[in-house]
């Protein structure tokens, strides 16, 4: 699958909020009032996948959107990913790759230190998704979701150390 990765634009935001839906259950996927607050946070960026435009197609118009990333500035030089979703039609063809390899070269170029993300205890195909990124288990939040299951802290450095300096405090 090709795709091009871009700055997120407003009239993205409904299928944005409608990935969102079918990514996680309700309780877990954001409310529109939350979702635009992510959107919108002070340090925040938004990147979206979508298909990429042929030569000789009519216009630069819409194209189906795969997938999003959101990421955020934190305290201490470091990064924070809010949420990566990619539509199920979409997973294991590399989208959410090029989504997370393009929010950590931002960080990188930003000249951030360490990037981090909650992530349910149980949900095995993001745990093995964000390893195979090089994130690693940092800590456990207790009820940390609506539905009362545990989150993993999971964190890297973007230099290249050991992780466990880029603890989020």
């Amino acid at each position: 699958m090709r795709v091009t990765i871009r700055e997120f634009r407003p009239a993205d935001f409904d299928e944005l909020w409608n990935i969102d839906q079918a990514c996680f259950e309700p309780g877990i996927s954001y409310s529109q009032v939350e979702l635009r607050h992510y959107l919108r946070s002070r340090g925040a960026f938004t990147l979206v996948a979508c298909e990429e435009a042929t030569l000789g197609a009519a216009a630069p118009g819409p194209h189906r959107i795969f997938g999003f990333v959101i990421g955020q500035k934190s305290p201490r030089n470091r990064c924070h990913i809010i949420t990566i979703d990619v539509r199920e039609t979409a997973r294991r063809t590399g989208v959410g790759s090029s989504l997370m390899n393009a929010a950590e070269e931002r960080f990188r170029c930003a000249g951030f230190e360490g990037i981090y993300l909650e992530v349910a205890v149980d949900n095995t195909k993001a745990l093995a998704f964000y390893k195979r990124h090089g994130f690693t288990v940092l800590k456990t939040i207790p009820r940390y979701y609506p539905n009362g299951v545990d989150a993993f802290v999971m964190g890297k450095l973007l230099s290249g150390h050991a992780p466990e300096t880029a603890r989020p405090r």
